[in-house]
């Protein structure tokens, strides 16, 4: 029989409880956050892109978070609040540029494909934001709200106003996302395999991909003025 000491008990439940408080709170505000913010673009002038980060294709399948960030994307699009739509990611941990995989499905569901656009050089969250933000220049647009789920929106709002980038953010707000009926559409990934591909697991020690969340891998000259814009 495993004797427990009370003192430790009523430690480790103390912080349980304390976890479990803050975790809802938590989960409370960004929701707040989120719906406040899509009220405020619900009735403001449609944004001229959207950018979408990345999410890896597991399996030949899209996993819960790539659908969710795909959905939200496709009903901001259809709902007039958004122009255009910008993908952003490169074959990170699976053979598949993570970008062509979502604008494939957004198309499937219903986004015009003049309408998309892809970023395929971001393999970090920071990069999703930067390098997109640098293209939508490049494609004249003024107006850009970056979308994602609101935890990562929350973490990326730092280094938009670090980088001097004029981002909105617009979180995914899941009692919207909940109610949209959804299918998973059939896509052809192959249009988006990359043959020659090396996981930045094999090619970048961990210390370095900790770099790149934080935005410290960030190539300030990918997207210039005289970058090529990259359509679906």
């Amino acid at each position: 029989m495993v004797v427990i000491n009370m003192m430790v008990f009523k430690h480790i439940y103390f912080r349980a409880l304390i976890f479990g408080v803050a975790s809802i709170l938590l989960t409370g505000c960004f929701a707040y956050t989120a719906q406040k913010k899509y009220t405020k673009a619900l009735n403001a002038p449609p944004y001229d892109a959207i950018i979408v980060p990345g999410v890896p294709l597991e399996n030949g399948m899209w996993s819960p978070t790539m659908k969710a960030r795909v959905y939200w994307s496709v009903y901001l699009y259809k709902k007039g609040m958004a122009k255009n739509i910008i993908f952003s990611g490169s074959a990170v941990y699976t053979p598949y540029i993570e970008a062509k995989v979502m604008a494939l499905y957004a198309e499937e569901l219903g986004v015009a494909k003049e309408n998309i656009f892809t970023e395929q050089k971001a393999e970090h969250s920071t990069e999703n934001l930067f390098y997109s933000y640098k293209l939508s220049q490049n494609l004249g647009f003024k107006n850009v709200a970056l979308t994602t789920d609101p935890f990562q929106s929350k973490i990326l709002e730092k280094y938009a106003y670090k980088y001097d980038l004029f981002v909105d953010f617009l979180p995914v707000v899941f009692s919207i996302l909940d109610s949209i009926p959804k299918i998973d559409p059939d896509i052809d990934e192959s249009k988006a395999h990359v043959d020659s591909f090396i996981s930045i697991e094999e090619r970048e020690s961990k210390w370095k991909r900790f770099a790149g969340t934080r935005g410290k891998n960030i190539r300030f000259d990918l997207y210039n003025t005289d970058s090529i814009p990259t359509k679906q």
